[in-house]
């Protein structure tokens, strides 16, 4: 792997990290509000971005995993909470896939990060394509979270 490559794992554990400590402040109960004016909860924003790095890869090399397919049906591209069932990862249980996704990531694809594949949306055709995009998405949903995480302690304040 190359020092550019290395870079890019680095910035995914940092964006990470980020992440991560913001929902340190979180609790449970409150990750699973969806405040006035939103469709989503933290939760599930946390279960999207962790969905979302892997659906990219996926769709990439249309390698599948079975284990993403429930997923799908909690965190993938136009559902919501209302989706949710008792096998919904819980709130502690997504922080630990989260933290634990950066290296799983680079174990299993940093030898394959330059390969090509035919490309596919905004012309992606590599695995670090794809990361670099992942992270912009991460940063989307970072946003959003904060912001949810803003207007219930806003609420909080004002009961």
């Amino acid at each position: 792997m190359n020092q550019r490559q290395e870079n890019l794992f680095q910035q995914l554990a940092h964006y990470r990290s980020e992440l991560l400590h913001l929902l340190e402040h979180v609790s449970e109960e409150k990750a699973n509000i969806i405040p006035a004016g939103f469709h989503h909860h933290i939760r599930w924003n946390m279960g999207h971005i962790y969905l979302d790095q892997y659906l990219w890869i996926e769709a990439l090399t249309k390698e599948k995993d079975a284990e993403l397919d429930v997923f799908k049906k909690w965190f993938g591209f136009g559902t919501s909470p209302i989706h949710f069932d008792d096998e919904t990862p819980t709130f502690e249980e997504l922080k630990t896939y989260l933290a634990q996704q950066p290296s799983h990531l680079k174990e299993r694809y940093g030898h394959r990060l330059a390969e090509k594949f035919p490309p596919i949306d905004m012309g992606m055709q590599t695995i670090e394509q794809v990361l670099l995009r992942t992270i912009f998405h991460e940063g989307m949903h970072l946003q959003a979270i904060l912001t949810i995480h803003r207007c219930l302690n806003e609420a909080t304040d004002r009961a």
